[in-house]
């Protein structure tokens, strides 16, 4: 498949679940594999790191101005991470996660939400029952076969390089906020500021 049929694709699955997209107020996310590339690199010292990318954390600060709910759910636990989803302001964090869809559950009845409210976005077979369980099921760019095949949308972009990004801005657009998000750049106005969070291990 060209790049070109990849794009007309994801514009199809794009369309074909825009009313989908409008009703969601909220949306969950895997971590290695979605919001990063899937790779954990491990110094000499035994300290994990990890790379995010900065156009998904300004995707994230827009997304929580216009007042939608971020979650992050994982099977894994890192100060890595807890600092980046700090520096965010992610509404609410599982690590160490063994039922993802117990975790989405509990940030559904946190945020007096429901399931069809939240999209779930996620690359490998722990994310799919999560991702059933949501609104609207959501799988990265080069996930497990099994889970694209079953997700409402694939993203265009890679984890890591903008997946979570392109989920924020089609679901904007789909509720009629993104023009007012370019607007706000176009007048030179500052991106909002993230409001730091502690997140609990």
């Amino acid at each position: 498949m060209t790049r070109r049929e990849s794009v007309t694709e994801g514009a199809a699955e794009s369309a074909d679940c825009g009313a989908g997209w409008a009703g969601i107020r909220a949306i969950v996310c895997d971590v290695d594999g979605t919001l990063t590339a899937g790779t954990i690199a491990i110094n000499d010292c035994g300290q994990e790191t990890k790379e995010f990318c900065v156009r998904d954390g300004l995707a994230v600060s827009l997304w929580r101005e216009s007042g939608g709910r971020l979650g992050v759910v994982t099977g894994r636990q890192g100060l890595a991470l807890r600092h980046r989803l700090e520096e965010l302001g992610v509404d609410a964090v599982v690590q160490g996660s063994r039922d993802k869809v117990a975790a989405l559950d509990t940030f559904c009845v946190r945020w007096r939400l429901t399931r069809g409210e939240c999209a779930f976005v996620g690359d490998d077979l722990p994310d799919l029952a999560a991702m059933l369980a949501s609104g609207l099921a959501v799988a990265v760019a080069g996930a497990d076969p099994e889970v694209s095949k079953r997700a409402a949308y694939t993203t265009i972009a890679r984890p890591g390089h903008g997946a979570l990004r392109e989920v924020i801005e089609l679901a904007l657009k789909a509720q009629g906020k993104w023009e007012a998000v370019i607007s706000r750049f176009e007048h030179g106005s500052p991106p909002p500021a993230a409001t730091r969070r502690e997140v609990n291990l």
